[in-house]
């Protein structure tokens, strides 16, 4: 009796960081049968979240990088990071595509003052890919990233003080 192989998966579409929907990749296609080496029995998929949450993390490890996403993206999101419980969103100003082997990433970032951008843009894309391909396994073809902003030192001296109503 001849055991076949499942079939290679298809093109998965890209679902935005934002949608609720999770899109999985298939990474490694399995066998199925007794006679088939115990690590190919099975089938490896990567939900594309994981590859927004591997990007996200690996972007803002490199000094400079002071937040990511959109003027709203960021409104948003220190409005839920304030709200108690809240997590911080490490996918935010992450877009992936994903397909059967490989991805494309696009990262929005505000930048500290003073950075030299072609660097900060050059070591984050490096960290990146390495991230994403060791982690994943998946190929990293392209990782496009946009300065959305650039944050300085007077942004943060200028916040209104607070003062605490109870002794």
């Amino acid at each position: 009796m001849s055991v076949q192989s499942a079939p290679a998966p298809a093109i998965v579409p890209a679902v935005p960081a934002t949608n609720q929907q999770s899109a999985t990749t298939a990474l490694a296609g399995g066998a199925t049968g007794a006679d088939e080496p115990a690590a190919t029995r099975g089938r490896t998929s990567i939900a594309d979240v994981v590859v927004v949450k591997v990007a996200g993390v690996a972007a803002r490890e490199i000094p400079g990088v002071h937040a990511m996403g959109g003027g709203l993206s960021r409104t948003i999101g220190a409005v839920r990071d304030r709200v108690p419980g809240g997590r911080s969103n490490v996918g935010r100003g992450v877009k992936v595509e994903v397909s059967e082997r490989q991805t494309a990433i696009d990262l929005a970032l505000v930048v500290e003052y003073g950075v030299p951008i072609a660097d900060l843009a050059r070591d984050v894309r490096e960290n990146v890919i390495d991230a994403v391909e060791r982690i994943t396994g998946l190929e990293v073809v392209e990782v496009n990233v946009t300065i959305n902003d650039v944050h300085l030192p007077e942004d943060e001296d200028s916040a209104p003080e607070t003062t605490s109503r109870v002794a």
